[in-house]
């Protein structure tokens, strides 16, 4: 049974239409990676989720709950929790507060204070950045502030963890070291987990499906392996025609 339903949804900025008629589901506890190249819409795709646009046409449906029209705080509240692909940290506070603060919305928001450090101090252990706790958010390298962004929607309690590009700009081994943490906190807090992801690598070895999108549409669903031969998608990203090609203007 789907935790989440995408059902034609469409988004127009003016005349320019970013997605086109985007349909997919998500099962619980699954891992579906979001492929496409820059300006494909996948970003859009998730600000559309998680309430920061609204779409011109279509459903998103999570947990037989409409989320159409509402805002961000009550996307989260419902479960759904994102990151950014630019990282935004509150770079005056410490990577403690940052945590703490987050740990006080959301689905399952702590009580208190008290409740909602000690959450912040566990979550920033499981993503390796319990020695730098008392560190000013916009001093933490690249890596840290990525870590921190994924701890920060982790505090959220959510059901669904929407990651926008955490692996970006790391080196081979924070890939490394990143891909084991959503792997942790995935089986861990028993999360659904969309991941859109430039480091192709990374996308297939973490994803157990892979939708990907090109101008807006989506153009091929499927396992990593079936999608790293998918004709379309090798025609999207290398500008050639694969094997077994498909011709769109339904010509020969």
């Amino acid at each position: 049974m789907s935790l989440l339903d995408i059902r034609e949804v469409t988004k127009s900025f003016g005349g320019v239409q970013a997605l086109r008629g985007i349909s997919f589901s998500v099962a619980r506890d699954e891992i579906v990676g979001i492929m496409g190249a820059n300006g494909a819409g996948k970003t859009t795709l998730f600000a559309l989720i998680a309430g920061h646009s609204r779409p011109s046409n279509g459903e998103i449906v999570f947990d037989g709950q409409r989320l159409n029209g509402l805002r961000p705080d009550r996307v989260c509240r419902a479960g759904v929790a994102r990151t950014f692909q630019i990282v935004r940290p509150l770079r005056g506070l410490t990577a403690l507060e940052n945590v703490s603060t987050a740990a006080l919305f959301g689905a399952t928001p702590a009580a208190g204070r008290k409740e909602a450090e000690e959450r912040a101090v566990a979550i920033l252990a499981q993503v390796g950045l319990s020695d730098h706790a008392a560190q000013m958010a916009g001093t933490l390298t690249l890596a840290a502030q990525k870590k921190l962004e994924v701890a920060k929607a982790l505090a959220t309690g959510p059901r669904v963890l929407l990651l926008d590009e955490v692996m970006a700009g790391l080196t081979p081994s924070e890939v490394e070291v990143m891909l084991d943490i959503v792997r942790d906190i995935k089986a861990r807090y028993g999360l659904t987990v969309l991941i859109i992801e430039h480091v192709m690598r990374a996308l297939m070895e973490i994803s157990e499906r892979i939708i990907v999108i090109h101008h807006g549409e989506k153009i091929a669903e499927g396992k990593p392996a079936d999608i790293a031969k998918d004709a379309d998608v090798q025609t999207a990203y290398l500008g050639k025609r694969g094997p077994g090609h498909r011709d769109r203007g339904g010509g020969p």
